[in-house]
């Protein structure tokens, strides 16, 4: 294993060589997964599911049987949001047995190398109606690979007692993914709007194979897979340590709420703005997939705008705790709904500023709670069982993407006001357990 001593030349901020490379790896991952996914319901719902492409598909008549069979008959549009929601929630269920893999069997590196290109190839893959359903297996299995690994081998690079250098890595890292969250829908939703929806899809699949690449140029540098070490010792927890697991399962699963209300703006959010806003801004055509380019980008610019503020707060000892910022992340995503809600009554045709503002809400949002779980986790859970608990914390996404999925399908049975009131309504539910709750987890977790 690498670490990081004197005996390793810091090369790129200071830090490790490797670091750039698993860096950038993960930067053309995210533009290639956003850039796919802020097309993929528009394309389903717009084009692929219609009569003329969706029996090209192979599979899809068994494939939309089993689905209508846990679900109930849905139409085109309904259809389209709950695969988006599953594709979603697979994404984020799949690290965890990619890490079980890579630690029994593969190793991180080769998980990483076979995951980049299983996601290649399911990019390319989408470029082609009938072999849609292969496309999205690729892409889950791939990223189930690909992502938990690649972040774990940035933690090898650094020695167990260097937690300072842990959290630089994974602040340079962390930069890679909002860039690409950022960029990737730019790109992708322009080309596929002027030259066609599988003209975005190639390009996805192109930058995907960039970070394949990226990796392989840099395989020398990264650190040197583990033996698989022997059976552990099973640890008893303790009567303290299982009701603080307890708590942190109540936090993670209040999140839900404000999770289902913020990820619906990759799917039927999209779908609203193509049909309800005035996209003509300066004689310009924005682009649908733009949108969700924005909140990433302000999960990125209000970063130091937040550290001031909690910073001003704290000076006054008014800084919220971890639960009150859940809360607040929930309010935020309540507003955001809300103004979706309230635009819909108030015109037929939504000025391109309310989505903007409604996007940019929900980074913000997206900065008091997610992060704010992390660390909570990371702080309070029990040392034996601390890595376990952190990638459990994702199933929370798996579950809420399903959701997602779900709630999509009554968007043609309620005028759209009454779908994003319903979000609202979802995320103050969020916001209101948090409060309701917050005294006896912060004892069971003894948050200041």
């Amino acid at each position: 294993m690498n670490t990081k001593t004197a005996a390793s030349p810091r090369t790129f901020f200071g830090e490790p060589m490797a670091l750039a490379f698993l860096s950038f790896t993960e930067a053309w991952e995210r533009f290639s997964y956003y850039g796919m996914t802020s097309i993929l319901v528009l394309y389903m719902s717009q084009a692929l599911l219609l009569p003329g492409h969706v029996e090209g598909i192979a599979g899809f008549s068994a494939f939309r049987a089993g689905m209508e069979s846990v679900f109930g008959p849905m139409t085109t549009l309904g259809l389209a949001s709950q695969i988006m929601g599953l594709y979603t929630g697979f994404v984020y269920f799949t690290p965890v047995l990619g890490g079980w893999v890579a630690d029994r069997w593969l190793g991180r590196r080769a998980a990483v190398m076979i995951g980049a290109m299983m996601m290649s190839a399911g990019q390319l893959a989408m470029a082609f109606d009938v072999s849609f359903l292969l496309a999205l297996l690729l892409l889950i299995v791939g990223c189930g690979l690909l992502k938990g690994n690649i972040s774990t081998q940035v933690g090898e690079l650094y020695a167990e007692t260097d937690g300072e250098g842990r959290t630089r890595a994974f602040a340079i890292f962390s930069i890679g993914i909002n860039v690409g969250a950022v960029v990737g829908p730019l790109l992708c939703g322009l080309l596929a709007q002027l030259y066609g929806w599988h003209a975005g899809f190639g390009l996805a699949g192109m930058l995907m194979l960039i970070g394949l690449f990226t990796y392989i140029a840099g395989f020398r540098y990264l650190p040197k897979d583990r033996p698989r070490a022997g059976a552990r010792a099973k640890t008893k927890l303790t009567g303290h340590e299982w009701r603080t697991v307890g708590a942190l399962a109540a936090v993670a699963a209040i999140t839900i709420f404000q999770s289902v209300s913020y990820y619906q703006n990759t799917n039927l959010a999209l779908v609203w703005i193509s049909r309800s806003v005035d996209l003509n801004f300066l004689g310009f055509h924005v682009p649908v997939a733009w949108f969700n380019s924005i909140d990433p980008l302000a999960s990125i610019v209000f970063v130091p705008v937040l550290f001031a503020l909690w910073r001003y707060q704290a000076a006054r000892g008014s800084e919220p705790d971890d639960l009150g910022k859940i809360a607040t992340g929930a309010w935020l995503a309540t507003a955001a709904n809300a103004l979706l809600a309230v635009s819909c009554v108030l015109s037929v045709r939504t000025p391109v500023l309310v989505p903007v503002i409604y996007d940019a809400l929900l980074g913000i949002s997206f900065l008091y709670y997610w992060p704010t779980l992390l660390a909570l986790v990371s702080r309070a859970a029990p040392a034996t069982i601390k890595a376990t608990l952190m990638g459990a914390v994702f199933l929370t996404l798996f579950i809420s993407n399903f959701i997602i999925g779900w709630l999509g399908g009554f968007y043609e049975r309620m005028t759209p006001a009454g779908f994003w009131a319903m979000h609202a309504s979802i995320a103050a539910v969020g916001g209101v357990l948090a409060i309701a709750l917050s005294r006896p987890l912060k004892r069971v977790l003894a948050v200041d």
